[in-house]
């Protein structure tokens, strides 16, 4: 049980033990025993982690190229991220994080080129000198609804505490929609597991969020037994795929998802229903079209958007094999018509593949897996590229030939000691942007990570 003081202590608490814990984190002993040789109050938390990725494409076939294009030379770049998670417990079932981040590095030709992006440790804003940001800054309120209590350990973004398994858990302020909503054990993070944007997330889920996956917004989460219900409503960037977003809903996304989970063969699985409606600004590909047509210039979107909606369906499962092995899948799809707003230009897409444990070869802790994705655009949004439009991540100044892009993704993830994993990442893409005039890529990645 926790001993619990009043609010306004545990609040003057938080700054204090950051003020004492930061300095010392990199001096504490952790370089020889793995963990922080530092004493926390036991309803504050206090992790961190660096992930660094290194990635490089040799040169490949290229009959055109344009303003979002992948560079078809051979060419290299890194991205890094480093986050300290800051938790407190103010009260019974009530906590508050915030996540203060530096950030450093680019995407390939600055994150374009590709509706399947390589880097998901990689924002859309990149820079040579490291910058903070204050990626996440949420309170999350849980009612137990009855079951046995368990306890739940410290960890990023969450306090240790005890958690009936049937509840209702609320989470307001800023953080990334898909902390809550498309989850799934095998491709989900991209510090651990996967990079490509369309193998972590579903790649036709366009989601709410800034230049660097994080929104406002509330949800609210209803677990009961094997069934979970979640419903949210975020602000949408003031322009799409921008870095400012809309306060007070003016703009927003409403999502909601309906997960069942189930036993079968004595393995865990699940099943997630997702679906999210955008308002906002944006516009239709036919319009823009015309419109380019009609004053003899290349179509742009910026001309003709208007307030609309855009909505979309995703569903994704995963299937343990036994406690060492799993497959995963996932299958969304959103309005073609209208152009993508913050996440990737992709109207259809479809992914999977499997993971294994490194206990099956006597290597604990390390990981491997491979999947697939193939991803789609609509006609309208074929023909607005064959104009020579630019989406959020492609545009290849024509399209001369469509085809969709599929890519293929392997990785081996090495843990190493002191909480430190080392993975090295392939992936191979056919068509980039859609473009079947150029490619294929053929993507070298390395990663690496610590956590504590």
């Amino acid at each position: 049980m926790h001993s619990f003081s009043p609010i306004g202590t545990r609040i003057r608490g938080i700054f204090t033990a950051a003020a004492v814990v930061a300095p010392a984190f990199f001096h504490a002993q952790a370089q020889t025993t793995g963990v922080l040789d530092v004493d926390l109050p036991d309803w504050l938390s206090l992790h961190a982690q660096d992930t660094a990725v290194w990635q490089f494409h040799p040169a490949f076939s290229s009959s055109t190229r344009g303003a979002n294009s992948l560079d078809p030379g051979a060419r290299g770049d890194e991205t890094n991220t480093a986050t300290f998670y800051l938790g407190a417990l103010l009260a019974k079932g009530w906590s508050v994080y915030a996540d203060p981040e530096v950030d450093q590095g680019f995407g390939l030709s600055n994150t374009t080129g590709a509706a399947g992006f390589f880097n998901g440790e990689g924002a859309k804003v990149g820079a040579a000198i490291p910058y903070f940001r204050l990626q996440r800054l949420f309170t999350r309120y849980e009612i137990g609804l009855g079951g046995d209590a368990q306890a739940v350990a410290s960890d990023q973004n969450q306090v240790a505490e005890t958690r009936r398994p049937n509840n209702i858990i609320i989470t307001a302020g800023k953080f990334n929609v898909t902390d809550v909503f498309d989850n799934n054990d095998y491709a989900h993070d991209p510090a651990n597991d996967f990079l490509n944007w369309s193998i972590i997330d579903a790649g036709a889920f366009d989601y709410p969020a800034d230049a660097w996956g994080y929104s406002y917004g509330v949800s609210a989460e209803w677990n009961q037994g094997s069934r979970s219900i979640r419903t949210g409503v975020f602000d949408l960037s003031r322009i799409p795929n921008g870095a400012a977003l809309y306060r007070g809903f003016g703009s927003f996304g409403s999502v909601g998802e309906i997960e069942q989970r189930f036993n079968i063969g004595g393995q865990a699985g699940s099943i997630k229903f997702l679906a999210f409606l955008n308002r906002g600004d944006m516009a239709n590909y036919t319009d823009a079209i015309r419109l380019g047509l009609a004053t003899n210039s290349t179509p742009n979107v910026a001309l003709v958007r208007g307030y609309g909606s855009r909505g979309g369906f995703d569903l994704n499962a995963e299937q343990a094999i036994d406690e060492n092995a799993g497959l995963f899948a996932r299958a969304s799809i959103n309005d073609g018509h209208k152009e993508a707003y913050e996440y990737t230009d992709i109207n259809r897409s479809l992914s999977g593949g499997v993971s294994f444990k490194g206990a099956l070869w006597n290597c604990p802790g390390d990981s491997v897996g491979l999947a697939f994705a193939l991803n789609a655009i609509d006609k309208p949004a074929q023909e607005y590229l064959a104009a020579g439009g630019l989406g959020v991540l492609v545009g290849d100044g024509s399209l001369r030939k469509y085809g969709a892009e599929q890519i293929v993704e392997t990785y081996y993830d090495i843990s190493l000691k002191y909480n430190v994993t080392l993975a090295l990442d392939n992936q191979f893409i056919a068509n980039p942007a859609y473009n079947a005039t150029r490619g294929p890529a053929d993507v070298i990645g390395a990663r690496f990570h610590i956590a504590y």
